[in-house]
């Protein structure tokens, strides 16, 4: 079995989102979305929409995904590839070359992003403001 991760806050859920989710899924048998907690959001400067127990509950309904769990720091993901004997690391683009020390563990993929939607974009544009 092959088994995929990929890490994220997922707030607002988009079909952004879906098709990343979708690939990753694409790319094994098995994939574990890591979700950010609201105390590493926190950390990291973001405040999210929804609270992690809602967002953990959106992710867990996406036929792409079979396991949730908590992203609680940036130094887990050693850990978690290792942990859950990962073959594939999948991140969006956007992150390119963040986590290529990664790959004496595992692949390291970067995948395209939607271009035309973000979850910074719906809230910029709900807010009034229309440029990202």
């Amino acid at each position: 079995m092959k088994r995929v991760i990929t890490y994220g806050t997922f707030d607002l859920l988009h079909y952004g989102h879906i098709n990343l989710l979708k690939r990753a899924k694409g790319l094994g048998d098995y994939l574990i979305v890591v979700l950010s907690t609201d105390e590493f959001n926190e950390l990291k400067g973001k405040k999210s929409y929804f609270k992690y127990e809602e967002r953990k509950k959106l992710l867990e309904a996406i036929r792409y995904v079979d396991l949730v769990i908590p992203e609680k720091n940036w130094e887990q993901k050693k850990s978690d590839v290792n942990t859950y004997m990962i073959d594939a690391f999948v991140m969006g683009d956007d992150w390119e070359g963040e986590f290529d020390y990664l790959e004496e563990f595992c692949d390291v993929i970067y995948l395209p992003r939607t271009a035309e939607i973000s979850t910074t974009k719906i809230k910029l544009n709900l807010s009034g403001t229309n440029s990202v």
